[in-house]
C-alpha cells in the first residue's frame, strides 16, 4: 500500500509538472512575436510614426488628421543607398504639418565616412524639425562584424554628421543598446531612440522616444506601421526639440 501510495503521488508530479509545462508553453508560442506596447497617452499624449518606400506613398494628410504628432522618414542605407521616396515623404509631410525627421539605417559592413556623406547628400538644405537618426540594430546586418569596428565606423559617422551642424538620435533595441550604445556612449548626451515591447522600455538608462509597436493602423498608411511616443508632455517635446512655435499645437 505504501508503495502503490508513493507511486501515485510521484506520478501525480509528474503530471502536474506536465500540464504545467505545457501551459508555459503554450503562453509563449501565445505571446511569441507580440510587437505592440499600448501606452497610456495621458502620460505620452505625443504620437509618431516612422515610415519608408516599403509603407507605399503615405496620405500625411490623413496622417495628421489622426493626430499624429511626428514622422521619422528614412533617406538612407550604407553607402550608396537612397530611399526613394524620401523627398516625396518630406515634401507630403511637411506641407500637411506633421513634425519631420530623418533617419539612416546604419550598415556594419560599410565605412562610418561615406556613410555619414551618403546622408548628408540625402538631406541637404531640407529644413528638419528633429534630430538626424541613425537606426543601429543586429536585424538586416552581417553579424561576423566585429564589435569594436562596428563602433569605431559609428563614432565615425556620428563625429562627421555633428561638425556638419546636426543633432543626433540613435535607434537602436535592447540588444543594440547592450552591445553598442550602452557601454561606449554612457551619459554622451544624445537622445535614444529605443525599440521595445516591455513597460518600460528600458530600466537602465532614460529614453527620448520609444518605438513601441509594429503593427500600428493609421489612417493614410495601408498595412500596418511602426508606432512611436515621447517621453514627457507635448510642451517638453517642443521645447526639447526646439520645435518652431508655427508648428506647435495645443492637446485641447
Amino acid at each position: 500500500m505504501k508503495n502503490r501510495s508513493a507511486r501515485s503521488i510521484a506520478l501525480g508530479i509528474i503530471i502536474f509538472a506536465g500540464l504545467a509545462i505545457g501551459v508555459l508553453c503554450a503562453y509563449r508560442v501565445m505571446h511569441r512575436g507580440k510587437l505592440h506596447v499600448d501606452v497610456d497617452r495621458t502620460d505620452y499624449p505625443v504620437v509618431g510614426i516612422d515610415v519608408s518606400s516599403h509603407n507605399g506613398v503615405p496620405d500625411f494628410d490623413s496622417i495628421y488628421a489622426s493626430g499624429i504628432d511626428f514622422v521619422y522618414i528614412k533617406a538612407s542605407e550604407g553607402r550608396t543607398f537612397k530611399d526613394q521616396i524620401f523627398a516625396r515623404n518630406y515634401s507630403a509631410a511637411t506641407r500637411a504639418g506633421v513634425i519631420t525627421g530623418a533617419y539612416h539605417f546604419f550598415r556594419f559592413d560599410c565605412d562610418g565616412t561615406l556613410q555619414a556623406q551618403n546622408f548628408l547628400s540625402c538631406i541637404k538644405d531640407l529644413n528638419l524639425d528633429l534630430p538626424l537618426a541613425i537606426d543601429i540594430e543586429e536585424s538586416g546586418n552581417p553579424i561576423e562584424q566585429p564589435t569594436e569596428l562596428i563602433i569605431e565606423r559609428l563614432r565615425t559617422m556620428i563625429s562627421i554628421l555633428e561638425a556638419s551642424g546636426y543633432k543626433v538620435l540613435v535607434y537602436t533595441n535592447k540588444n543594440g543598446h547592450a552591445r553598442f550604445i550602452h557601454r561606449v556612449f554612457p551619459s554622451s548626451g544624445h537622445d535614444l531612440w529605443i525599440c521595445s515591447f516591455t513597460t518600460p522600455p528600458i530600466s537602465y538608462e532614460r529614453w527620448t522616444l520609444w518605438q513601441h509597436s509594429h503593427i500600428s493602423r493609421v489612417p493614410g498608411i495601408v498595412g500596418k506601421v511602426d508606432m512611436n511616443t515621447f517621453n514627457g508632455s507635448r510642451e517638453e517635446f517642443y521645447d526639447h526639440f526646439n520645435i518652431p512655435y508655427t508648428k506647435r499645437k495645443s492637446d485641447l
